[in-house]
This record gives C-alpha cells, structure tokens and sequence, in this order.
C-alpha cells in the first residue's frame, strides 16, 4: 500500500495518537519545569547542594527508560501515570542544568551594579538574573522537549498510548507504513516544540511570560478533558501486546468471531503478566504454552469459536545454506515432533520462575531424549541463530544451537532477543541471521497475508496451513520450513482464575456483552 494512501486509511487513529503524545509531552514538561526552574534557582543560593542535586537528577538521567517503566508499575500501575512521571524525570536535568548555569554565568559586575542601585535580592534575580539567563533556561526546555517525544514513544509499551502504538505495531507486524508514519509524526512534534519555544523565546520578556502562564495554566484544562475520561470508562479492560493489536489473527480476529469491543491498552509482552496480576487490566494476550499461566494463576479462556489459527512452531532457514549443508535441517530435524505443548510449558517456566538458564534447560531436555552431543565445532564457520524477545524463543535457539555444535561441524552466534516478526524475517532475508524459529499461523498471515477465501479456507487446518506457508515461503523469499516441533503455541485470551470464577467466564463467548 502506498505510504500517502496509508495515511489516509489511519487519519483517525493517527490524530487519536499524536494528541495523545502532545499530552504526555507538553504535561511532563510543564510538571519538570515548575520543579526544576525552582530548583535550579535555589542551588545557585545554596552551592553546596548543586553538586547533590545536580548529580542525583544525572543518576535519573542515565536509568534506562524501559527499566524505568517497569519499575513504576508496581507502584503507579500502568498507563499514564507511570508514563508522565518517568517523562518528568527525564525532563528534569536539562532544565535544572540550564537553569543554575545561565543564572551563575550572569556577569558579578552586573549583579553588583544592580545590587548599588538599590535593588533587593529578590529584584536582582527578577529583573536581572532571570532576564539575562533566559536564553539558556530556554535552551535546556528545548532540550527536554526533544528529549520528552523521543522517550515518549515507550509509553506505548505501558498502556500510555502515543506514537508509540504504531512504531512497535509495526515493528511486530512487519508494516513499514506503521513504523514510518509513527516516527515522522514524531519527529515532526519535536521540530514544532522546538520551533514554538524558539518564537516564544524571541518575544518581550513580560509578553513572554503573560503568554507561558497562559499555557501553563491552560495544560490541566486540557488534560482533564483529554484523559480523564480514559481513566472513567466502564467495562473489562484488556492489555495487548502491539502485535496482538494490529494482527488479523489477534485482537481483529476477536471482533470478527465474537463482535468483542474491549477496552484495550498496549503493553509490552513482558509486562502484560505483571499488570493482570496486579489488576491493572482484567484480560490480557498471551501464548499458550507460557510458563506465566501456570506461575500467575490465570485461566486459558476456551476459543470456542476458533478466532485463532494453529502455530505450529518450526525452524527456518535460508534455502541456499541448507542445499549446501543438509547436516544442518538433519541435526534440526532430531528435534521434529519430540517437544509437545505442556513439555513446552514447562520448559518456559524453569526459566521464567525456576531462574534456570536457557542454555541449561535445553541442555537438559536434549540429555532427556538421548541427543545431546559434546561440541565438535571446534571453532569452524559460525552459524548465526535469532530469536524474538520472549522465554520460549531464547530456549528454542539453545536447542538449535546446541544441536547443530553437536552433530556438524558449525559453531554457532546467537543474536537473541531481536523484537518482533519484521526484524527477525527481515534479519533472515538479508542474511543477519541463518535461521530462526517461527510459528505458521505467523508466517501465514503476518508474513504472507493471503487473500481471505485462503485464510477462510486454511485457518482451521493445520497440516493445510503448513503445506502452504512452506510452498510459499520457498517461492517467495528462498526460505524453508524444516519438520514442525511438536506444540502448538497458539494465541489464547487469559484472566486471572478467581476473576474468571467470580464472574463465570470460562470460553471467550462469555465475555460478549460485558
């Protein structure tokens, strides 16, 4: 699809997720800047407390964004407070910066000469200081402003909205149009900041200030307009990874069979578990061999209506290195229907809640079916293995990787932890990585994207749908389907057990009309 017809076609969502990024942007701001320009004046009255307090907000400062997200959710749950006060954070140490510095760097002189005229203290820095400081306070706003849109987009992973939504849904869904729609849209918000704070720094400085308190005091209005009614709306509400948003077989799926109108919030897949357990959202997405379910205590809602295809996991590999070296799909091939769904699950949860290693796992399922082998690479050709961002994939690369040390003579490079369907298919085709594992109700219909009297025809079938997703893959993209593994780790809509009771939900057709 074309880019400008794209932008047509989401003109809705798109203007729903820029204002939601201009809220969480310009609220943040408005918050660190009533802290901080404060701040930043009283250490300059009080120096031996600058180096405190200038290294405490630099500590905040190099936390990564994502840990810090996770952290706040425990304490502020998800959504947008846990998002505006990570933003905060950020925004604080370029303006508390700029601030002491643009008032220290006021020439002595000047104070001096202010101070001789008969000026007080507090006239001084109102009518002198501040003024000729203005210029750099102004600079460090700046600063937090571009700083503040660009970390904003992690809000997405939290529930917070923005931008966000469409730069990591695309990145799951393999949709460049998704990714560059949501990066140009950011990027040109932090150009407009700029350039706005840029005019009203030019501005007479008592028009200036008259035209910042108005806005100031014009933020909360806005805010209570825009977000208040988020945090009011009825009915279950439910966290979904990106990818379960924007694919056809997840959340679409369920509005398709069921006719659901959920009230959704985007997270991260690693955080999905932790907020339905704190009850944070009331349903969540998942996989259903995740060792979570068992760990969590949450009930596997039955599809009774079949909204969600087979995922039947399996390794690819680019055709051309396997013609060359079949030892490679004959070492993976061992593995071929051995793993089923509840070995699957328990091989996740050793890892997500024993704290076991992958590597040790895997080790331990193989020695389990006789096929582990000591290393016999011996430092030969290095075979590069990915994987997406989650438990199962992790231990999965482990057994491709010990298994192909063990019977040929490859070493092996892991490059885990690669995000979403788009990167990994993406790294495959370009030669990154030789091989990954995939699952083929994904690479049937978030790879392929058939026509829908194909989807129609093949969703319930799963041999079918193999047959197909192999045939095409290798027409298309010179990439090959080995031997399925065995599970089948398809979608599945979760509740925590005692909600699921309370409310007698057992099959997701119960939750229609709620």
């Amino acid at each position: 699809m074309p880019f400008h017809q794209f932008l047509l076609d989401n003109q809705r969502e798109l203007l729903e997720q820029t204002l939601e990024h201009i809220g969480l942007t310009c609220l943040s701001l408005a918050l660190a800047a009533l802290i901080a320009v404060p701040a930043g004046i009283w250490i300059t009255r009080h120096p031996r407390w600058s180096g405190p307090v200038l290294g405490l907000t630099g500590i905040f400062q190099t936390i990564p964004s994502l840990a810090l997200l996770g952290f706040l959710i425990p304490i502020l749950g998800i959504g947008l407070k846990p998002a505006i006060f990570a933003l905060f954070i950020y925004a604080l140490l370029p303006i508390l910066r700029n601030t002491y510095t643009g008032i220290n760097n006021v020439d002595d002189s000047v104070k001096e000469a202010a101070t001789g005229m008969g000026m007080t203290p507090r006239q001084v820095l109102t009518k002198v200081e501040l003024p000729l400081a203005l210029p750099v306070i102004f600079a460090g706003l700046r600063t937090a402003t571009v700083i503040n849109v660009g970390v904003a987009t992690l809000a997405a992973y939290i529930g917070a909205g923005g931008l966000g939504e469409f730069i990591f849904g695309g990145i799951a869904l393999n949709n460049s149009n998704m990714i560059l729609a949501g990066a140009l849209l950011a990027a040109l918000l932090a150009i407009v900041f700029d350039q706005l704070l840029a005019l009203l720094q030019r501005m007479p400085l008592r028009r200036m200030l008259r035209r910042t308190w108005r806005i100031g005091m014009l933020l909360p209005v806005l805010a209570v307009l825009y977000f208040v009614p988020q945090w009011w709306s009825n009915g279950l509400s439910a966290g979904f990874e990106p990818e379960f948003v924007g694919r056809p077989d997840g959340y679409p799926a369920l509005v398709k069979t069921y006719g659901l109108q959920l009230r959704t919030v985007v997270l991260s897949s690693a955080l999905m578990y932790r907020a339905v357990q704190a009850g944070n959202v009331d349903l969540i997405s998942g996989y259903s061999t995740d060792g979570r379910i068992r760990a969590y205590d949450l009930a596997v809602l039955e599809d009774d209506k079949n909204a969600f295809p087979p995922y039947f996991c399996t390794p690819i590999i680019r055709s051309e290195l396997l013609q060359a070296h079949p030892e490679i799909g004959e070492a993976l091939n061992l593995l071929a229907g051995k793993i089923s769904d509840s070995t699957m699950t328990a091989l996740n949860y050793r890892v997500d809640f024993g704290q076991e290693k992958p590597e040790d796992v895997a080790r331990s399922f193989l020695e389990s079916l006789g096929l582990w082998r000591p290393d016999r690479s011996q430092g030969g050709r290095k075979l590069v293995i990915g994987s997406k961002i989650f438990t199962e994939q992790y231990i999965l690369a482990q057994l491709f990787a010990q298994l192909i040390n063990g019977y040929t003579d490859f070493d092996t490079d892991l490059k885990t932890g690669l995000g979403g369907t788009k990167i990994c298919f993406d790294a495959l085709r370009e030669g990154s990585i030789d091989l990954y594992p995939e699952y083929t109700g994904t690479g049937f219909l978030v790879i392929l994207s058939p026509p829908d009297a194909v989807v129609n025809t093949l969703i319930a079938d799963g041999p079918a749908l193999y047959d197909y997703t192999a045939e095409a893959f290798r027409q298309q993209y010179n990439i090959t389907w080995l031997a399925p593994l065995g599970f089948n780790n398809t979608y599945a809509l979760m509740m925590r057990r005692a909600a699921a009771q309370r409310l007698g939900v057992l099959k997701i057709s119960d939750l229609t009309g709620r």
